[in-house]
């Protein structure tokens, strides 16, 4: 058995088992791509008491309600709203795709652009991500419209199926200037996992806390989560 048919598996059974809370504000959006930090940043905010903090495995273990709502989000319909529900924060894609949508939504928000060097993040996008999507036609049927969205959102921000490693260093230029370019400065924390609590903490007026940052999804772990086994 294949690791995309496993997921398969392993995520069906688990769909409908999540508890949702209501009536919360969006107040941090993360607007960083996949492989930049983004599950350190999610349970970094939610250690901050910026949480709960919706993040692609949200997605993955609501799959029935959350994917026809960013399907239709990225057909030009987004219900924010019902996407958000329970949430007071958000990173990793599908979120990063619509930055600009969401800071027209959510204007006195505050923005997190997660980010490292170029190069590393292409390298391990390649691995993970950028891997699983090229092998979305080996996936069993309870997958594929979760994949096809993912697809869908990773192309409108910039990074279509066919790039090479390259082609991806500038599309994750590009995004990043971006986001620069259109969310105002006091507004926008440009931030690397690797800086720690202090500007994250300076950035939201938040007490640092005196454990570590916290750092986590390699490689491994992203294969363990996206197949259910975290």
């Amino acid at each position: 058995m294949s690791p995309i048919e496993r997921i398969g598996v392993q995520w069906v059974a688990q769909s409908n088992t999540c508890e949702e809370n209501s009536g919360m504000t969006m107040n941090v959006i993360g607007t960083g791509v996949g492989r930049t930090g983004t599950y350190s940043l999610k349970l970094a905010l939610e250690q901050l008491g910026a949480g709960p903090c919706h993040h692609m495995e949200e997605v993955l273990q609501k799959m029935p309600v959350q994917v026809p709502l960013w399907s239709s989000a990225l057909s030009g319909s987004p219900d924010w709203q019902a996407i958000y529900d329970g949430y007071a924060s958000a990173v990793d894609w599908p979120t990063a795709g619509f930055f600009r949508e969401l800071h027209a939504a959510y204007p006195s928000a505050k923005f997190v652009l997660t980010h490292r060097s170029p190069e590393s993040w292409a390298d391990s996008f390649g691995s993970t991500i950028f891997t699983l999507l090229s092998n979305r036609d080996d996936a069993p049927p309870e997958m594929t419209e979760w994949l096809e969205m993912c697809a869908g959102v990773i192309a409108k921000t910039g990074f279509p199926t066919g790039l090479d490693r390259d082609g991806l260093i500038d599309a994750f230029q590009a995004h990043n200037d971006a986001v620069r370019s259109t969310i105002p400065s006091d507004q926008l924390l440009v931030f690397q996992v690797r800086e720690g609590w202090e500007p994250l903490c300076e950035f939201l007026g938040a007490e640092v806390p005196s454990g570590p940052f916290p750092r986590t999804n390699d490689r491994a772990e992203f294969w363990d989560r996206v197949s259910g086994k975290n």
